[in-house]
């Protein structure tokens, strides 16, 4: 797809996520769940890839690495992105002269040497390229296991649609900054839920190829919490700054999740059923079998205004990676954020840290 606007970095896309964690036995059934297959391991680390679609999560554990560093600190959780650019050599200086940290990340004899920048929360920021049809660096760096599908269908998720961070309050426009500073990127949309007990204000940045979008969450100035509020939680859970969940995109929603259903995914609390009734109302010739989407508890937003529907389908798992959790989504011509949908899932949040007691009613 053709650059929105200008795009100094060249940027092409997420590459990949790598998680960290103290202890292996979280990352992997978290990953088995989604669909995801192991399908190479590093030539010389404690490194793994795993896959499904065009989508590549790696698990890091190697000792002394900056994974290992990062998941002393904070924990099982994603500890830095790959972008695609089309010359990593020259994206990382234009990066470096733009403002960025640069990061020495250790490597090996006969290991590629990727560039990295500092991003949210101390993770890093990789620039990949060698990726696509070419000699791709799990080519060098991994060995694929005997017999296994090196693009495996998996649920039918094929690609990363955005991920949000969550910020401390005031400091959005820091990370607006950041990412229009270093990459081009642009606000893209922006928006403000308020549930009964606490608040969430987004700012949504795009980059220039319109393939990587970041929401930036911070805790609502209004919120009524005490300080205990959805991203409060997490920056305690996480102990700082990072990435609070992962949109992954499918073609056909409601076969992906009869998939992740029967690998065990477990989703968050689905809206009232009152969500349903007021569908129709809502979204008047939205097209969609209304009785499938409340069986699969799946949200839908956008516009039914004009010649065709433009739909924006989604739905979110539990916490799965200590504080981060996952969203599953089809986009049928909307490209919203589901801001409709979010109050409802907030609002369901917001029960479910009632029930656990990290929240309570103010007096």
């Amino acid at each position: 797809m053709a650059d929105l606007f200008d795009n100094p970095l060249q940027l092409d896309g997420f590459e990949f996520l790598e998680f960290c964690a103290p202890n292996k036995g979280v990352l992997e059934p978290a990953f088995e769940s989604m669909g995801f297959s192991l399908v190479a391991r590093h030539r010389s680390k404690d490194v793994q890839l795993w896959r499904q679609g065009g989508i590549n999560l790696i698990t890091n554990y190697e000792p002394g690495s900056p994974a290992a560093y990062f998941a002393a600190e904070h924990g099982p959780s994603a500890c830095s992105m790959g972008f695609r650019v089309r010359d990593a050599a020259r994206a990382h200086a234009l990066a470096i002269a733009r403002g960025a940290e640069p990061v020495a990340v250790p490597t090996g004899a006969m290991e590629l040497n990727i560039p990295a920048i500092r991003g949210i929360g101390q993770s890093l920021i990789y620039l990949i390229d060698r990726y696509g049809d070419d000699l791709t660096i799990y080519d060098i760096d991994f060995i694929y296991e005997d017999g296994v599908e090196r693009h495996p269908h998996g649920a039918g998720l094929h690609t990363i649609d955005h991920l949000t961070h969550n910020v401390y309050a005031g400091r959005t426009a820091h990370w607006q900054d950041f990412y229009a500073r270093i990459f081009g990127f642009r606000e893209f949309r922006q928006f403000d839920v308020s549930g009964e007990y606490s608040g969430l204000n987004t700012r949504v940045m795009m980059a220039p190829d319109g393939r990587i979008r970041i929401p930036l969450n911070e805790e609502g100035a209004d919120g009524k919490s005490g300080g205990k509020g959805q991203i409060a939680e997490y920056l305690r859970a996480y102990n700082g700054e990072g990435i609070q969940h992962i949109a992954l995109a499918s073609d056909d929603l409601y076969a992906a999740l009869d998939s992740l259903k029967q690998h065990g995914m477990q989703f968050a609390p689905p809206p009232p059923d009152t969500y349903y009734e007021m569908l129709d109302e809502r979204l008047p010739g939205h097209g969609e079998p209304v009785e499938e989407l409340r069986r699969r508890a799946i949200l839908v937003d956008g516009s039914t205004e004009g010649s065709s529907p433009r739909l924006l389908m989604q739905i979110f798992s539990q916490l799965m990676v200590g504080p981060v959790f996952f969203e599953f989504i089809q986009r049928k011509g909307d490209e919203g954020f589901g801001e409709g949908n979010i109050t409802a899932l907030f609002r369901s949040m917001e029960e479910d840290q009632l029930r656990r007691g990290t929240l309570s009613k103010p007096d």
